[in-house]
């Protein structure tokens, strides 16, 4: 968040990938585990809008993964041209090769990239 607050990255974003982001991240346990509330993160979510690209979702990639809430994670990557898809969640993402979308976890994405900066 930070890199793309910074304008160091663009963090690609759609309007139902923000409406997603924000049921999740405003569910009572992801708050109680992250130590804050509501307004908090209503306030990153909008700052994120700010700096992020918009990315209309002009063909619907549908089905390629096996998760189907995970769907319109990967078409704001493929509508927007994404260099690299960052997810924790590398297993439920497996299909994403088949529309050419590069997968990886951030730890290691996020070494690779300072590294070049470097």
């Amino acid at each position: 968040m930070r890199a793309a607050l910074q304008g160091e990255i663009i963090l690609l974003l759609s309007v139902p990938l923000v409406i997603q982001y924000e049921e999740v991240l405003t569910r009572p346990e992801h708050l109680a585990a992250a130590g804050t509330d509501v307004a908090t993160v209503l306030r990153i979510l909008d700052a994120l809008c700010h700096v992020g690209e918009e990315v209309d979702v002009s063909f619907l990639w549908r089905p390629v993964l096996s998760d189907p809430t995970d769907e319109m994670v990967l078409e704001a990557a493929v509508n927007g041209r994404a260099d690299q898809l960052l997810t924790f969640n590398t297993r439920d993402f497996a299909g994403a090769r088949r529309v050419a979308v590069h997968v990886s976890t951030p730890g290691p994405a996020w070494q690779n990239w300072k590294e070049r900066q470097a």
